[in-house]
């Protein structure tokens, strides 16, 4: 029996030793695991410091410290300076690589469609075609996408939207299956007012726009003419992308057609249409395609309002050409020939003080709008001052969310057309 109880001592004794040893072993470890991460932190608490004063000493100096910044249509290096982009370099890099944007929209939303207020599944209800389609969600993009999803066919919209000789208009597309012969944007003259035609060239007067794999390829045509009634033009500056959104702008100035992707000037005709042609209706169709794209958030508007009479003379500005991701208040690189023309005009005018306002529509919560508005607001003017150098003093700004619509929020495009920044003469 004591010989029993002996040994069970013994191994108690000895499970202890083992645990005090491996208590301390382990403790060794976590004490050499901080010293070396403390170690670490002071090291790179001093190379900051040490980077901080380097940097500050370049600043005092004036001189200018190199960038290399990559345009999307040729790579070029451009100089810019630590001083004037202190406080927002991540809004200037957007920005910049924005230069080439010259379009400003106008200040009047002509037609708005997002497709917001049609059934997942369903057809959209203002439109109509010769094939099938329906609504749908994807998972690279938020908001409700118009798949038009069979092959060989058109898609009109059944209205007839009264285009001006000068309109931009703006979509999201996202390209799928075989792109390789494209999907086409028509803008068409018709007298005849068809909801619906699979004519190759529909109406009297176009402008076909195929954005294709690789390229864009243009056909201005007029049927009335035997010869002579195409007009084309072709581009391969950075064509849409498979499988990903797509913002495109399209910019009519009469006869002259641009086209703005990805950050840069893709296409510009001077004389792609045909003279004293009315558009008065759109659609989009493929032939010979196997690639059944989705598309969303279609705007037009008028173009290239006078901002100098509008802010200076008439003493406000609605501006649509202003833009933020949903629910963000970061400003987008879309943004810039608005934001640069705003600047234009303060430069020519130092005397001038403004008021930045920023409205949004009736969804979501009235606090959280109210928020969001003055918060883009405020970055309507951070832009101006850091990446234009306006002094900040002659900037006011605020928000009034939703409570100040121009019209009542009853449509997508009646929400497109509250959504908006204003800028005011004080």
């Amino acid at each position: 029996m004591k010989k029993t109880i002996f040994l069970i001592c013994l191994y108690l004794l000895t499970n202890i030793k083992i645990e005090a040893q491996s208590l301390l072993e382990r403790t060794r470890n976590r004490v050499k695991e901080k010293i070396e991460q403390r170690i670490e932190e002071k090291t790179d608490e001093a190379v900051d410091k040490g980077l901080d004063k380097t940097e500050d000493a370049i600043k005092k100096s004036g001189k200018k410290v190199k960038k290399q910044t990559t345009t999307t249509d040729t790579n070029q290096t451009t100089e810019e300076s630590d001083e004037e982009t202190n406080g927002a370099k991540t809004n200037k890099t957007k920005m910049e690589s924005y230069t080439k944007y010259d379009f400003i929209p106008g200040d009047k939303v002509l037609y708005f469609e997002d497709f917001s207020q049609d059934a997942i599944g369903d057809f959209p209800a203002l439109w109509t075609t010769n094939g099938g389609g329906e609504v749908k969600t994807v998972n690279i993009a938020s908001g409700n996408w118009f798949h038009m999803n069979k092959e060989d066919a058109v898609y009109c919209y059944t209205k007839q939207i009264l285009f001006p000789e000068n309109f931009i208009m703006e979509f999201d597309i996202i390209p799928d299956g075989d792109f390789a012969n494209g999907y086409s944007l028509t803008f068409y003259e018709d007298p005849g007012n068809t909801e619906l035609t699979d004519d190759l060239y529909p109406g009297t007067k176009g402008v076909h726009i195929s954005f294709e794999e690789g390229r864009w390829y243009t056909k201005g045509y007029n049927n009335s003419m035997d010869v002579g009634g195409w007009i084309e033009g072709e581009s391969t500056t950075n064509p849409v992308v498979l499988n990903q959104v797509n913002h495109v702008i399209v910019w009519v100035q009469n006869r002259r057609l641009r086209i703005y992707h990805q950050g840069a000037k893709a296409f510009d005709m001077p004389t792609n249409i045909h003279a004293g042609t009315k558009f008065n209706r759109l659609r989009f169709s493929g032939w010979s395609t196997h690639s059944t794209p989705y598309v969303s958030n279609i705007k037009v508007t008028t173009a290239a309002p006078d901002t100098r009479s509008k802010l200076i003379t008439e003493g406000k500005l609605v501006s649509y050409g202003i833009y933020f991701d949903v629910n963000k208040d970061v400003v987008k690189p879309e943004s810039y020939g608005t934001i640069s023309d705003i600047a234009k005009v303060l430069k020519e005018n130092p005397t001038v003080n403004i008021k930045i306002i920023g409205h949004t529509d009736s969804d979501g919560n009235d606090a959280v709008n109210l928020d969001l508005s003055k918060r883009r607001a405020a970055s309507v003017k951070n832009a101006l001052v850091s990446q234009f150098s306006i002094d900040g003093s002659r900037i006011q700004t605020d928000g009034k969310g939703e409570t100040q619509p121009i019209v009542s929020n009853i449509s997508s495009e009646n929400k497109a057309k509250n959504r908006r920044v204003e800028f005011v003469k004080l």
